[in-house]
């Protein structure tokens, strides 16, 4: 028997890789297969299972799986059925009128009618996060046959026809929600939906389990029998978890961003970057402008002088990520470059604190601040060690504070407990619905996550944000947006570090993940897992 020398050994290894890279690219191309399961990684835990009433990003991991919104996206943005089978736009672009897919039923057999659409729609726009702003301009919403929605607006809206994905305007069962508190309703812990995807239990701190749903609309949707949703909190376990095959899928770069470069040469592991353009946005720093020191706006050009975006794209992001200095990311069709007022400047950050009567004092400390990083993913606590480290060396003595994301999202929004946070918001498909919440005076809305925490008042970034609701020529609107970007970039209500390049992580086995603009916010419908080699 022949001994394998060293050099052979690593020559088969090799061959045997490629030959599963073969066998996995012939599958590509097949036609979808059914069954198996999907092993489908979320982090954090989400506090609920249906975006009715928040827009936390691992509540939208997994609300569309259940329950599903009048549109989908394709890839270049463009609406595609998913419960409405048509819509048009009068030409004065104040009514809209949507024809609803028919023979959709609840989970639970009721069927799908006109009445859960309005009523879905008046209750996003008063529990909803945005549905305030994203429908601001409804008047009416009119039901002349179950399976008719007229949607009457009080004047043009031309982002609205965006709006309708499952991810931010869910349509959920009005028997169901109808003479209940919304925001306790037992549903969205246990969704009933029409979606490809039954809710089966979930199991806190471990997994959440779905079933294939046999009478979707869309058969032979969905493919897969079953998707668990695993919950490791633990950065490093979820490497490991896609090393051993124990996961399947994962969004927003679920490892740690040093890990990138070896799991990239797993044969049985890829990366796609498609599927964010609704999600993509800034990570930022935001101030509470309700302090007696963050208030103050030479602190505030303080901070910004003492901040490096490059360090921040290659400490911070190991390079997945570009430094910007606006809201609006880069990718966007509204994105225009915006210059910093406010460049790398130590010797200005200490002139502007010595101005503003915050003289060192013992140890070199002018004042302390706590930041609280969005406690999602790995980056933002990252982030937040190198701002301490930037901030010591103009005097501000920075306290990082770490919790769970309930606990976040009380002491930012509701309770008002805060000095800096640092997050990341997402662009979504328009800045008078992604941008406009963050800078809108009526965006400062106590109790809403993900909204105008600074409690930033303007009034030329309110008549301009209120002009670009109407405004139905492009060119208005991208100037007006771009003015909103130099004033808050001059008043800094926040710092835009970078944008950061999210990274959706898969098994070469599943096909379909990212098949809309929403990613793996998308209902699954089209996934499938090839036969493993």
């Amino acid at each position: 028997m022949l001994i394998p020398t060293r050099f052979s050994i690593t020559s088969l290894l090799r061959h045997c890789a490629a030959f599963v890279l073969l066998c996995m690219a012939a599958h590509a191309g097949a036609s979808p297969v059914t069954g198996g399961t999907l092993n489908f990684v979320v982090t954090p835990e989400p506090p609920a299972l249906v975006n009715l009433a928040t827009s936390a990003v691992p509540v939208l991991k997994v609300s569309a799986k259940v329950t599903e919104g009048l549109l989908a996206y394709d890839l270049k943005l463009q609406p595609v059925p998913q419960l409405a089978t048509a819509w048009s736009i009068s030409p004065d672009g104040k009514r809209y009128t949507f024809t609803l897919r028919r023979g959709v039923k609840w989970h639970d057999g009721a069927p799908f009618t006109s009445a859960d659409v309005a009523y879905s729609l008046e209750l996003l726009r008063q529990v909803h996060p945005r549905g305030k702003s994203t429908f601001a301009k409804l008047v009416a919403v009119r039901t002349p046959t179950p399976h008719q929605v007229v949607l009457e607006l009080s004047s043009p809206a031309p982002y609205l026809i965006m709006a309708f994905a499952a991810s931010e305007s869910p349509i959920v069962p009005r028997h169901v929600y109808e003479n209940t508190d919304p925001l306790s309703n037992p549903n969205n812990t246990a969704p009933i939906g029409t979606g490809p995807f039954k809710f089966v239990k979930w199991v806190r701190g471990s997994h959440i389990e779905y079933v294939r749903n046999p009478d979707y609309w869309d058969k032979p949707r969905p493919y897969v029998d079953k998707i668990v949703v695993r919950l490791i909190p633990d950065a490093a376990g979820r490497a490991i978890a896609f090393e051993n095959g124990s996961v399947d899928l994962g969004g927003d770069t679920p490892v740690p961003l040093g890990d990138l470069a070896r799991l990239k040469g797993n044969p049985r592991l890829a990366i796609e970057t498609a599927g964010y353009q609704f999600s993509a946005g800034p990570s930022r720093l935001e101030f509470n402008l309700d302090h007696p020191l963050l208030g103050k706006l030479a602190v505030r050009q303080a901070i910004a002088h003492a901040l490096r975006r490059d360090i921040i794209k290659n400490a911070v992001f190991y390079g997945y990520a570009e430094p910007i200095y606006g809201p609006i990311v880069p990718g966007s069709p509204f994105y225009t470059a915006v210059a910093s007022p406010y460049p790398f400047d130590l010797e200005r950050a200490n002139a502007l604190l010595d101005g503003a009567g915050l003289p060192c004092r013992a140890g070199g400390i002018r004042f302390k601040l706590t930041l609280d990083p969005l406690p999602i993913g790995e980056p933002p606590a990252r982030a937040a060690s190198y701002v301490k480290s930037a901030l010591a060396r103009i005097g501000i003595a920075v306290t990082i504070r770490s919790q769970d994301l309930p606990a976040y999202l009380k002491r930012v929004y509701t309770d008002r407990q805060f000095d800096v946070v640092l997050n990341g918001i997402s662009n979504l498909f328009d800045p008078g619905v992604g941008m406009q919440r963050l800078y809108w005076s009526q965006g400062f809305r106590k109790g809403v996550p993900f909204t105008n925490a600074s409690h930033f008042a303007n009034a030329e970034v309110d008549r301009l944000f209120e002009q670009a609701a109407i405004e139905t020529d492009r060119a208005k609107r991208l100037a007006a947006f771009a003015r909103i970007e130099q004033i808050v970039g001059q008043q800094l209500p926040d710092i835009n570090l970078v944008a950061p390049r999210q990274m959706t992580l898969y098994n070469r086995r599943v096909h379909g993940h990212s098949a809309t603009a929403n990613g793996l916010d998308g209902n699954f419908a089209d996934l499938y897992l090839a036969p493993a080699p």
